[in-house]
């Protein structure tokens, strides 16, 4: 089916539990509405399982379609959001044991944290290139950080502080308790700091090179006295 562009704000005020119900009424074409609410999330869930965007949009189309075919069995009331991530989990955790790579996301861990990292990151600003740029470089770095996190620490990291879902949620989607969930919350937010440490203090972080070399040589010779 085509997808359809809806234009009538009202049908973005509804609720996800009344497009559920009027999808499995008839009205399918509404479906769209929860693909369009929360595709960012899911992308963002499966990124942190799965490193390929291909992938990544071959799991997340088979996501929305296992749960449009188990739109009845949604309970309406928990959100619908963390409904469909439990199926995007388990569609990448599939997807992964398929290639033989078998991850273990349930294991409980057993204390609590002392203390209460907090990775804070600057507000963004976006006055000037040079800080967009900065600002970039930046991202590319937290994002590789991110990436270098085992599985189990780096999904609720994303669902937290990037989804900001909240600890309830988190232990819904991934069938945890609240405080597996803040322990992992924790230690993956000191891993963060660790990694981030490491890659500001290596060589070739920031470097001048290529096309940032190749156009200060360019200004400089074009505007020497």
């Amino acid at each position: 089916m085509k997808a359809l562009r809806i234009n009538d704000y009202r049908t973005y005020t509804i609720s996800d539990s009344n497009v559920v119900k009027r999808v499995i009424s008839g009205e399918k074409e509404l479906y769209e509405i929860l693909l369009r609410r929360n595709n960012q999330k899911l992308f963002r869930v499966i990124r942190g399982y799965i490193n390929d965007h291909n992938e990544i949009e071959d799991i997340m189309q088979n996501t929305y379609l296992k749960a449009y075919e188990k739109l009845h069995q949604f309970k309406h009331n928990s959100s619908f959001s963390t409904w469909l991530i439990r199926i995007g989990i388990n569609e990448a955790l599939a997807k992964l044991k398929s290639k033989g790579k078998y991850i273990d996301i349930y294991t409980s861990e057993n204390e609590l944290p002392t203390k209460n990292n907090i990775l804070e990151m600057p507000d963004s600003e976006q006055s000037n290139p040079e800080k967009a740029l900065m600002q970039q470089e930046a991202k590319q770095v937290l994002q590789k950080a991110i990436d270098n996190l085992s599985v189990k620490y780096r999904t609720v990291y994303i669902l937290k502080e990037i989804e900001e879902m909240s600890i309830s949620e988190i232990a819904d989607c991934l069938q945890l308790s609240n405080s597996n969930v803040k322990v992992r919350l924790h230690r993956a937010k000191s891993m963060l700091k660790e990694e981030l440490y490491e890659l500001s203090t290596t060589r070739n972080i920031f470097e001048f090179r290529f096309g940032k070399c190749d156009r200060m040589v360019d200004f400089v010779m074009n505007n020497l006295p």
